[in-house]
Order: C-alpha cells, then structure tokens, then sequence
C-alpha cells in the first residue's frame, strides 16, 4: 500500500510505504550504511534510478566519430624497443 501526501507552498512529496517484507527492509539499510546514505536517502536513489528516463545509449562508433580529430599516427604509435631484461 502506498500513500502519497502533496504539500501545496512546495513541489516535494513525502511517499509512504508500508507492509514491506523484513528482508527488503534489510536489504534497504544494509545498502543504504554500504553507500553512506541514511535508508531515506538511499530510497529516493533507487527510485529516481528506476524512474527517470535512461540517457541515449551511443554506440562506441558514434563515441569514436565524437573524439577531436588531434594529432596524426606518429603521435600513437607504439614504442617497438625489445622488452628490458628481468631478473628472476
């Protein structure tokens, strides 16, 4: 059951929820203390995660295409020395 109260002078809303499973509430506080949040917190996180609208998934092309195109090859190319010798 959830209860959704709206307080008119602000646009925040304070959620209640209610008859959730002891597991749930454990897993809450457990991940809330692994975080640093207070279990309050921690729910706002995992809601606004769940909710908002995931950013636009780009390709790793299109990430290639987006890099400034500085530099030449020169620039990136490998160092081809023989490996230095190691001590065992």
């Amino acid at each position: 059951m959830l209860s959704l109260i709206a307080m008119k002078q602000r646009k925040d809303f304070q959620l209640v929820v209610r008859k959730l499973e002891a597991e749930v509430v454990e897993a809450l506080r457990t991940r809330a203390a692994r975080t640093g949040h207070s279990m309050e917190a921690e729910h706002r996180d995992i809601l606004r995660a769940a909710l908002r609208p995931a950013a636009p998934k780009t390709s790793f092309k299109e990430w290639l295409l987006k890099m400034p195109d500085v530099g030449t090859d020169k620039d990136f190319a490998r160092n081809r020395r023989p490996p230095r010798p190691v001590r065992l």
